[in-house]
């Protein structure tokens, strides 16, 4: 087992391990004894695959298990659901004593743990990541959120789960385009702070994924330690994003958040090559290394499009916009630019 300690506001493990889900209740009985009601939060197709043995594994190490089950997609990932997991706490009468747990991808992960941030002002949560995207990125680091209909997670919270559970066994029921988005989030490490990844991720790693996982994830946790609630370093961790959120809401989410990543962090190559940010080997070596990996290069929409759904982007401040462009292989600076600038900086990254 691979385990990385997060001393964040709440400090808490992360154990990367085949198996574990089969050991989830005997782990997460370690930090809270039993007898306790725990809700586990999945949506429908992770309920078919898991749910069933993770109900097992909590009732075998003596906790009281109910389950709230939501459509999958990011369609879900609304105040309506997050309404529907409060009453359901509610109406199971979960006391400040009980436990959350998150089982499935990154909306499962936000929404379960926006619901924990709020519910009775706060009650432990614990993830149990069943997407590579979630295991390297959304379950570590404590951002909770729930979208509105003008823009992704503009409402949430800074909250910590007490324990992180990636079973690797789980990815092998995910589709070759669930496992390109998680890819994406991995390649995305290696472009912000650490070339020693993007040398490992030259071969595949699909048949032994845990160094690799645990490596993203230490590199996740330095920044959030460095910078929990995201006022400076942690930023970093946003490459591909700023233009990537606003190509996922331009398709009505048709296109995934790990595509949108990918388009988003060559768009931000490209034009930080032309700005003369960055040096001119970085977008060729970014593109390949996308391709590898299964993931799109090629971005559908304009410039002004994009530019009017960013300028909503939650990372705004006032009137400047604070986006992250690599400088050259493996490191990545923040660059504030002016809210009226974002536009063009687009589209030098889309010619």
């Amino acid at each position: 087992m691979k385990t990385v300690s997060v001393r964040a506001s709440r400090p808490y493990e992360v154990k990367i391990e085949a198996g574990l889900l089969a050991r989830a209740g005997a782990e997460i009985a370690a930090l809270y004894a039993p007898p306790r009601s725990v809700l586990i939060v999945t949506d429908d197709t992770v309920n078919a695959l898991y749910a069933d043995a993770l109900t097992a594994s909590l009732e075998k190490a003596g906790f009281g298990a109910s389950r709230f089950v939501f459509a999958h997609g990011e369609c879900s990932k609304h105040i309506g659901t997050l309404g529907e997991i409060w009453n359901t706490l509610a109406e199971h009468k979960l006391t400040r004593s009980d436990l959350i747990v998150a089982l499935g991808g990154g909306v499962t992960g936000d929404m379960a743990g926006f619901a924990a941030a709020t519910f009775l002002r706060g009650i432990a949560y614990i993830q149990i990541p069943t997407t590579l995207l979630a295991m390297v990125d959304s379950s570590v680091g404590g951002k909770t959120a729930i979208d509105l209909s003008v823009g992704k997670n503009l409402v949430g919270a800074f909250y910590q789960p007490s324990l992180v559970l990636c079973d690797t066994d789980l990815l092998a029921t995910l589709s070759p385009e669930i496992y390109a988005d998680g890819c994406a989030e991995v390649i995305k490490y290696g472009y912000i702070n650490d070339p020693t990844l993007l040398g490992m991720l030259e071969t595949s790693f699909a048949d032994a994924p845990e160094a690799v996982i645990a490596r993203c994830i230490a590199d996740k946790r330095d920044l959030v330690e460095a910078d929990e609630h995201d006022n400076g370093a942690r930023q970093l961790l946003n490459l591909g994003h700023t233009a990537g959120h606003a190509i996922e809401a331009c398709s009505n989410f048709e296109i995934s958040h790990g595509s949108a990543v990918a388009i988003g962090m060559l768009l931000m190559a490209r034009a930080a090559v032309k700005k003369g940010l960055c040096t001119p080997d970085v977008p060729a070596h970014m593109e390949a290394m996308l391709r590898a990996y299964h993931l799109p290069t090629d971005c559908p929409f304009g410039a002004a499009d994009l530019a009017a759904v960013a300028l909503s982007d939650k990372k705004r401040k006032g009137a400047t916009l604070s986006l992250v462009v690599p400088q050259k292989l493996g490191q990545s600076v923040l660059y504030p630019i002016a809210a009226a600038e974002v536009e063009e900086f687009f589209a030098a990254g889309l010619n």
